[in-house]
């Protein structure tokens, strides 16, 4: 009896949702579809939809921004300094990521006047906020991209003649943005090596003409690229140089 009077209740209550659950239905996942052709998700289906891409964002962060030159040239800068593991990975990228947020803030105003503020009043649709969204961030891009690698990507995929840069296939400037980057990267990094490798060289040809040839030149030469580095400021240098070739 007494199972009985416990069950009683739940079973009443199951009786009472199970109307609501028939309407419902699957509403959460609707796409309805306006007299212009225009289709139009439901808000739990795009929130779907945004979290799904959310798993995206790292790629996106390393592809679509500043983040992939500023950490090429850190971790060059490490190597040349001889420091190893000094300044360690975790404080690297974080110097990357404030340092590319800084970049990127002009960009990702544009991006929430343009399309994201538009998109909570309801004034865009999702669709819309994304083309609009992609406006500026093309910008940056194409600001960054040579057009020898534009040139060389629209080749290899077959497409030729572009009008206007507009007409660029987005995923054809993600290359040709990434090529360009790493071309960039490397070309600040070797003028941040050549200091280094001078002392380097100085270091070297002293121990060798005393003799201490048994005696490793890099643990010799590390103190003075750090002093030379901590003298001229260098990472206010390393820094503003960074940020200064995103704004030419």
């Amino acid at each position: 009896m007494r199972k009985a009077n416990l069950l009683l209740p739940l079973l009443l209550l199951g009786s009472a949702l199970q109307p609501a659950w028939g309407q419902a239905g699957l509403e959460v996942l609707n796409v309805t579809t306006a007299p212009d052709g225009a289709q139009t998700y439901s808000v739990t289906l795009q929130i779907l939809l945004l979290m799904t891409l959310l798993s995206l964002l790292p790629a996106a962060l390393i592809m679509t921004t500043a983040f992939t030159r500023i950490i090429i040239v850190l971790a060059l800068l490490r190597q040349g300094l001889g420091t190893t593991q000094t300044p360690s990975n975790q404080i690297l990228i974080g110097l990357a990521l404030f340092l590319t947020l800084f970049v990127m803030t002009p960009v990702f105003d544009r991006i929430h006047v343009e399309a994201v503020q538009p998109y909570m009043e309801e004034e865009l649709s999702a669709e819309q906020a994304v083309i609009e969204a992609s406006g500026p961030l093309r910008a940056f891009m194409m600001a960054q991209t040579r057009e020898t690698d534009l040139a060389m990507f629209a080749q290899i995929s077959g497409r030729d003649g572009f009008e206007s840069p507009d007409d660029v296939p987005f995923t054809l400037l993600i290359a040709a943005f990434l090529t360009s980057e790493l071309k960039t990267a490397f070309q600040i990094g070797f003028l941040i090596l050549i200091p280094f490798l001078i002392i380097d060289l100085v270091v070297a040809s002293v121990l060798m003409s005393m003799g201490m040839v048994m005696l490793s030149p890099l643990i010799i030469s590390m103190p003075f690229k750090v002093m030379l580095f901590v003298l001229v400021d260098g990472w206010a240098l390393i820094m503003g140089t960074l940020a200064s070739s995103f704004f030419t």
